[in-house]
C-alpha cells in the first residue's frame, strides 16, 4: 500500500492499514506526480498498454492528473510541464481503510480516482516509466497539434 499525503478520518492513523479492526503492518509513503490532464490522459493510455501504470488521480477543477509514485521520486524528478511532490509519509493507506468490495476514496477534495487503487496494475507507477511515458505523450501531443 502506498500513502497520498491527505489524511482522511477513519479506523486507523496514517501510516497504518487497518484490515478487520487490527493495525496491519505500516504502509509505505508515496510522492505525488502532477501533470496536465491531456499529457496525462495519454501517458495512462501508454501506460496501460505497456508497463501498467498505479493509482492515478484527476482533479477535474484543475484539469491535472496525479500519478502516485514511490517516495523519493521528488528528490530527483526533473521532467518539465511537471512537478513531483513529496508527501513525507503523510497521508492514509490506499484502500486500507476501505470495507470489502468498496472503492477507495480519494484522498484529495474535489478529486476522483481515475484509476484507482484497487483497479491500478501496480501500487505505484515506476518513476522512469513514467518518465518515458509522460515524454512519448508530449511528443504525440505535438504531432497531433503540427498536423491541425
Amino acid at each position: 500500500m502506498w500513502e497520498t499525503g491527505v489524511s482522511r478520518g477513519g479506523n486507523g492513523s496514517a501510516g497504518q492499514a487497518v484490515a478487520d479492526g487490527a493495525p496491519a503492518e505500516p504502509a509505505q509513503a508515496c510522492d505525488l506526480v502532477t501533470v496536465p490532464a491531456r499529457q496525462g490522459l495519454e501517458a495512462v493510455d501508454i501506460l496501460r498498454l505497456r508497463d501498467g501504470v498505479g493509482p492515478v488521480l484527476h482533479d477535474g477543477a484543475c484539469d491535472t492528473l496525479g500519478f502516485l509514485v514511490p517516495a523519493g521520486t521528488a528528490a530527483g524528478w526533473d521532467v518539465p510541464g511537471s512537478a513531483c511532490t513529496q508527501t513525507s509519509g503523510r497521508g492514509v493507506a490506499l484502500g486500507a481503510l476501505c470495507g470489502e468490495g468498496a472503492a477507495a476514496e480519494p484522498p484529495v477534495t474535489g478529486s476522483g480516482w481515475l484509476v484507482p487503487p484497487e483497479g491500478a496494475g501496480a501500487a505505484a507507477t515506476d518513476p522512469a516509466v513514467l518518465r518515458a511515458a509522460l515524454g512519448e505523450a508530449a511528443r504525440t501531443i505535438e504531432a497531433v497539434d503540427r498536423c491541425q
